[in-house]
């Protein structure tokens, strides 16, 4: 699938600002669509729960006592009071710490206080709310509809695109949460296009190849690839290799074990017939084996080339061989606040026999919040994006073809929640 643009795409900006269109959102596009709600390492263990807000709406993932992962809408039948706050472990009833009605992990009614005074109640009759849930590789999904399509129809052939990487060795690390002055999908649009890394990310462009990258497009979905190891064609000629491995160690030096506030020195020598990026990725295997991780089945180009998925609504997935990072936006209590959250993946060995360990669970004010030198850019203009939405000289967005990841999502919206004038 590709986007044919005549003319620019013009994109309303009442739809980041507007209450009346957040409400839209609420009720036609929320309890619709399959959502990514936790990691598999949140709920791996019988009496482990999760639970999952996406504006007023709440979802808890349990894992029940005879291992079955299910989901039920966070409310009591009684008062409609949430029945779970957060993450935790050790559930062996779900009760409502209001009136104390009590449901087992099952979702069945099986306690209710004074139940003389309700009559005649049948606890069949009250089981809790369903929802459908699935996992991909290390990722929990949720739909609040308990009949509704499978997890693998939504996501159209991305499961199969991805397959190389293995996403079931992953496990998540820490998963964080941060409050923006933004709304959700100015966050989701900056993450659909490597357009503004000529602006925001230039410290990248030494080696990262932003102007050669392939993208795709499902339906609801879609993806681009981006080379590392070499620089922008938007430098010309003339870029050392020093400088490549400056930037790539400013970048993302972690993956061979160089901190990024630390000097990384001289660019390691290429031997005749390589290049410096395939030297870089032989040092992300040596740096993996040491973790116990073998890389050895990833060609360079996996290992160095980033897959970046944006899945319909609200979820960012970037894969290399050896992490994976999912960066996910949710609304906030107006159109100018919204939640961004990040699921940090470490590669294990395959079949790895450990037991999954619950990963960090961190809430952080933006002044606190330090994703390293890409993202922190990326959160910072986010807020000043959301400011310059509001000016009312500025009536509409304007979209290129090369943006066609933000303008499938704007379709896809308009789509499902209506679409507004242009």
């Amino acid at each position: 699938m590709s986007i044919d643009v005549d003319a620019p795409f013009r994109v309303p900006t009442d739809r980041y600002t507007e209450p009346d269109w957040a409400t839209r959102e609420a009720r036609r596009l929320w309890p619709h669509v399959w959502q990514l709600a936790c990691s598999l390492d949140h709920v791996a263990e019988p009496g482990d729960f999760f639970e999952h807000r996406i504006g007023w709406l709440s979802v808890l993932v349990v894992r029940g006592d005879d291992g079955v992962l299910r989901a039920f809408q966070n409310v009591c039948r009684h008062r409609g009071n949430p029945i779970c706050q957060g993450s935790g472990s050790g559930l062996t009833e779900l009760r409502c710490g209001f009136h104390r009605w009590c449901w087992d992990l099952r979702g069945e009614l099986h306690e209710v206080p004074s139940r003389r005074g309700f009559g005649a109640m049948r606890n069949e009759e009250m089981p809790l709310f369903a929802a459908s849930v699935d996992t991909w590789g290390p990722l929990v999904f949720v739909h609040l509809d308990p009949e509704a399509s499978s997890l693998a129809e939504y996501l159209e052939g991305v499961h199969e695109d991805i397959v190389w990487a293995g996403l079931e060795d992953f496990r998540c690390s820490t998963f964080v949460e941060v409050p923006v002055n933004a709304n959700w999908k100015t966050a989701v649009d900056g993450f659909s296009e490597t357009y503004h890394l000529q602006g925001l990310h230039r410290e990248m462009l030494a080696v990262v190849d932003d102007v050669d990258t392939p993208q795709r497009l499902w339906s609801r979905h879609g993806k681009s690839m981006q080379r590392y190891g070499v620089p922008s064609p938007r430098l010309g000629a003339g870029v050392t290799d020093q400088e490549v491995w400056d930037s790539f160690t400013l970048v993302m030096g972690t993956r061979i074990g160089i901190p990024t506030d630390a000097d990384p020195g001289p660019a390691p020598a290429v031997p005749e017939g390589s290049t410096l990026m395939s030297v870089i990725a032989e040092k992300v295997r040596a740096f993996q084996a040491t973790q116990g991780v073998d890389l050895t089945r990833f060609d360079d180009e996996q290992i160095m080339n980033i897959q970046q998925y944006n899945l319909f609504p609200n979820m960012t997935l970037l894969v290399y061989a050896d992490l994976v990072q999912v960066l996910r936006a949710r609304p906030g209590a107006t159109p100018d606040d919204a939640l961004l959250d990040g699921f940090f993946f470490d590669r294990h060995p395959t079949g790895d026999p450990a037991p999954r360990v619950k990963p960090l669970d961190v809430r952080l004010a933006p002044e606190d919040a330090d994703f390293g030198l890409v993202l922190n850019q990326d959160f910072a203009l986010l807020q000043r994006a959301q400011r310059g939405l509001h000016q009312p000289g500025l009536t509409h967005l304007t979209l290129s073809a090369d943006e066609c990841r933000v303008i499938n999502f704007h379709r896809n919206l308009e789509r499902v929640v209506g679409a507004d004038e242009r």
